[in-house]
């Protein structure tokens, strides 16, 4: 008789304030035959602090194939297995694609534990538009190619949403600003759940000076969000779409965006995204 296969859970875990694992995460965490971690030595403590006793094994980015087939054979095998990663919600930037697309693929049954998870937590407190977001993940390494990465989603109208490492954070806004302009609103949100969690909201040329005034960037990564650019008007908004195009064949766009906020009475950088828009859609 063939034996059925166990279970792949998809654990989310703390970013930081350990008081938000969930009583469900913590269940299954303690009740599955092996817990696949990104770093167990990090994952340890986590189970320690909840006296938890199940077996850790290593799952991450530079063992991911070897493991994930060992992984998906000790599922074949009938028992159940927890993926977690350092921290929140799992395969969100993090390692667990392939386990997770192979384990459908062999009939495994996949079932997510849902918790806490970095962008989700940074967007709810950002004051930004919530209704449509777009994750993009880490930007770019290097220069070129993270300008070119930023160019591409200008035009984007829902709020954009970024992860980045505290060592390049003053070089991404330093090219977000050059790409959507210093005057587009954003939010950076750093050590989410911890002790020195920050949230800053300005414009990107606001941001982008913080950072380098700020001495300790050592802490945390950072979440950076950007909000999505202003559709071109709908009806009742062509006059001031067509007081600010009038204002745009003399002065340069930030001119025109501020001269147009004092008569319009409109804040200044909803008519910069406005007239960006307007710009762009002429070019």
């Amino acid at each position: 008789m063939s034996v059925r296969p166990g279970i792949l859970y998809v654990v989310a875990t703390p970013i930081g304030n350990l008081e938000d694992i969930s009583q469900r995460a913590l269940r299954i965490l303690a009740e599955v035959d092996l817990i696949a971690a990104e770093d167990t030595r990090h994952s340890r403590r986590l189970l320690q602090h909840y006296a938890i006793g199940t077996p850790l094994r290593s799952y991450h980015d530079f063992n991911e194939e070897q493991a994930g087939d060992r992984l998906l054979e000790i599922l074949q095998s009938g028992q159940d297995v927890a993926l977690i990663s350092d921290a929140g919600t799992p395969l969100i930037s993090d390692p667990g694609y392939r386990l997770v697309r192979a384990a459908h693929e062999q009939a495994v049954r996949v079932v997510p534990v849902p918790g806490p998870s970095a962008l989700i937590a940074a967007l709810s407190a950002a004051g930004l538009p919530t209704d449509r977001f777009l994750f993009a993940g880490y930007p770019p390494v290097k220069k070129a190619a993270r300008c070119e990465y930023f160019a591409a989603l200008v035009d984007e109208t829902a709020t954009l949403i970024f992860y980045e490492a505290p060592h390049r954070i003053r070089a991404c806004l330093v090219d977000a600003v050059e790409a959507f302009g210093p005057e587009r609103e954003a939010v950076l949100a750093r050590e989410l759940t911890k002790r020195f969690e920050t949230i800053r909201k300005g414009t990107l040329s606001e941001l982008s000076r913080d950072a380098n005034e700020a001495e300790d960037r050592s802490r945390g990564e950072f979440v950076v969000l950007i909000r999505g650019i202003e559709a071109v008007p709908a009806a009742g908004e062509e006059e001031t779409a067509r007081l600010l195009g009038i204002l745009l064949e003399e002065l340069p766009l930030k001119k025109a965006a501020a001269l147009a906020a004092k008569i319009s009475g409109r804040k200044k950088n909803e008519l910069y995204s406005l007239g960006l828009a307007l710009v762009r859609s002429k070019g």
